[in-house]
């Protein structure tokens, strides 16, 4: 059977119309053949699920108090499975707090970061497209935010107003704000000499469309790598100020919460602190992981490395078989 890239198949039935066979992998199949990215996508996805679901079966028992079951040990089978991972010091079963606890944690990370990305990076594409004085007054708004450590400004904003998940999620959002912008601005400063950009500008279309319909897509891959490594940083922001006592209040629960109402049982019941934070560690590694894949999967001048893994794979194989 012979072939031409634009011409017809011959074989033993006749002739047929060739089939376009260009173009790479999906983005599932090149994930899938990253495993460490494969599993940080597991972890997250289960996470996201635990936050979706979990309150709903788990809500009562995470509030139910029983002083006769008070600090009870993990890892117990005789406790049953709704304490497999103990009881805190009053009771309450230590698996459904964790997993009403992802619910506030992620309602807080999640929705911070979606409102950073989406002011910052139109912010930043307008200002890099169009310079001069605009750019000028943006960074510089943006160097002021940047001026102030952002956590120590939440402290700050926080201790003046009542800490709740609106506030907390509206001063993380404000001090990522230009990180976005930065980034954003930079990508569409070098895209505004482009050839397709002078293109689209000498054919008479309008600078908001030409943002829109040109810049965006081509800046988008890199603001969502970099929205998923900040999405590690806002869930450890919040942790913090929890941890502090300035963040999510009682009787609402959070990771860092819980790992602040456990630091001072770390004697003699070290799994109220111990495991949220082992919760907050893996999830951040694996959003690490997956944002890792997600730069090269989506640049197109590194994305001959996801696809050269599998054929490297196969000639060595191939290689070890021919030499035994």
């Amino acid at each position: 059977m012979t072939q031409t890239l634009n011409g017809p198949v011959e074989g033993k039935r006749g002739t047929r119309p060739a089939k376009a066979t260009l173009g790479g992998p999906s983005m599932f199949a090149m994930l899938l053949r990253d495993k460490f990215a494969t599993v940080g996508a597991v972890i997250l996805g289960l996470v996201v699920l635990t936050a979706i679901f979990g309150p709903a079966l788990m809500g009562e028992l995470a509030t139910k108090q029983n002083l006769m079951f008070m600090n009870k040990a993990p890892f117990n089978p005789e406790n049953g499975w709704a304490y497999f991972l103990g009881s805190d010091s009053l009771g309450r079963s230590v698996l459904a707090r964790l997993i009403v606890a992802t619910r506030t944690t992620l309602l807080v990370a999640v929705p911070a970061v979606a409102v950073a990305l989406f002011i910052g990076s139109l912010w930043g594409v307008w200002a890099g497209y169009h310079r001069g004085r605009r750019e000028n007054i943006s960074m510089r708004i943006a160097d002021i935010i940047m001026s102030f450590p952002s956590l120590l400004l939440a402290v700050v904003v926080l201790y003046v107003f009542s800490p709740s998940v609106a506030n907390i999620v509206l001063i993380l959002a404000v001090t990522r704000i230009p990180i976005y912008m930065r980034t954003a601005r930079a990508e569409s400063a070098e895209l505004q000499s482009r050839t397709f950009v002078d293109a689209a500008r000498t054919f008479g279309t309008k600078p908001n469309s030409i943002i829109a319909m040109h810049v965006i897509p081509v800046v988008t891959p890199t603001l969502l790598t970099l929205a998923t490594l900040e999405f590690c940083y806002v869930m450890l922001a919040e942790s913090s100020l929890s941890f502090l006592g300035i963040g999510i209040q009682p009787p609402d629960v959070s990771w860092g919460l819980m790992v602040a109402q456990g630091r001072q049982y770390l004697q003699t019941a070290w799994w109220l602190s111990i495991l949220p934070g082992l919760a907050i560690v893996i999830t951040a590694i694996a959003a690490n992981m997956l944002a890792a894949w997600l730069r090269i999967a989506t640049d197109p001048a590194q994305r001959w490395r996801l696809t050269l893994q599998k054929t490297v794979r196969k000639a060595s194989k191939a290689a070890s078989k021919e030499a035994k």
